[in-house]
């Protein structure tokens, strides 16, 4: 018999297995928990669990600690429910989240931003729409079963005549898919996509003004959610907070002068934290998120939205709710790596 999980303060409900986690009853369902990795590693889809048994899978302490689960805290990607749940999550999205979809895509083209950085375009099927949210990621389906995921950079707006996705790709030397991705991959190859996933996008019911704070390749989904902002007219104050090692790893860093350039509310800070003499670099240096703290030490009236490394993502979420950034006011999606979730 299924088990019937509701979510407060919203009241949706749906219903799960005991053999299956909550977090895939709810996308089979289409509940906009939150979410990041979906394997234990990031702390992302953490919930307060307030009425019910769970039982957890293998999950890192980083994401869930025993204290933190002795306090009723769960990860919904890991819990299988053993009677009715009450949860709560102030994060759940609305009715009529898009649904999710299997499809083959083409590789349109390759571009090396950084030496570390390819821009890859995917071609979508002609008579495909692939709804989705400015900020979300799909997942490639590997040969082996394994699966890679990565953000859309370009807006749903923005597809083009020809529909097509726009995802930034890390090297990860060892890997399994960015080795190929970085060393062999052709022009037309076809490839096969899952999505749309993740909670990750602007919640527009708000008026609070947002810093959008991202390391490396986590710019991905902040330029979509750029973008979207951009479309939809939004006007609200906006920081964008890019940090990177080196100032070639801001790979996209004339594109967002010119962006600043035509939204008066955005204001762009680049950081760099290990940048050289033959860098030449004059810009703000250290960790990313630290710089929003010298600029914004009082965060209580903020919407904060982080993208990029676990530790930058997880420094960030700690430090700003000390500095009064209310809990459900801090989005985040952690690029977790496969050696990140091996832990």
């Amino acid at each position: 018999m299924p088990f019937t999980v509701t979510v407060e303060p919203s009241g949706r409900t749906f219903t799960a297995t005991e053999h299956e986690t909550l977090l895939a009853a709810a996308i089979r369902q289409g509940i906009g928990l939150p979410y990041g990795c979906k394997d234990g590693a990031c702390g992302s889809c953490k919930c307060r669990l307030l009425a019910g048994h769970v039982t957890h899978g293998p999950h890192q302490s980083k994401a869930l600690s025993a204290e933190e689960e002795a306090a009723g805290l769960i990860l919904t990607c890991c819990a299988t429910p053993h009677s009715d749940i009450v949860l709560e999550s102030r994060q759940v999205s609305a009715a009529g989240a898009f649904p999710i979809k299997k499809l083959p895509v083409r590789v349109l083209s390759l571009e090396r931003a950084a030496p570390d950085v390819m821009i890859v375009r995917l071609q979508l099927p002609a008579n495909d729409t692939f709804p989705y949210h400015a900020g979300q990621y799909v997942e490639f389906l590997l040969r082996d079963g394994a699966r890679r995921a990565y953000s859309m950079a370009n807006a749903p707006h923005l597809r083009g005549d020809v529909p097509t996705l726009e995802l930034h790709i890390r090297h990860m030397p060892g890997g399994k898919f960015t080795d190929h991705v970085f060393g062999t991959m052709k022009e037309r190859e076809i490839l096969r996509i899952e999505g749309p996933f993740g909670s990750f996008y602007l919640r527009e019911g708000s008026d609070k003004p947002i810093i959008l704070l991202a390391s490396g390749t986590g710019f991905a989904p902040i330029k979509a959610i750029l973008q979207h902002m951009q479309h939809q007219g939004i006007t609200r104050p906006t920081w964008l907070y890019w940090g990177g090692r080196r100032p070639h790893d801001l790979y996209q860093d004339a594109w967002v002068r010119e962006l600043a350039a035509t939204m008066p509310q955005l204001t762009y800070v680049p950081v760099v934290s290990d940048a050289l003499p033959e860098d030449g670099w004059s810009g703000r240096t250290g960790f990313v998120h630290q710089a929003v703290l010298a600029d914004h030490p009082d965060l209580s009236g903020f919407e904060v939205y982080a993208c990029g490394a676990p530790i930058v993502v997880d420094s960030a979420r700690r430090d700003y709710q000390a500095a009064g950034l209310p809990e459900d006011a801090f989005y985040a999606d952690a690029f977790t790596s496969e050696a990140d979730k091996a832990g």
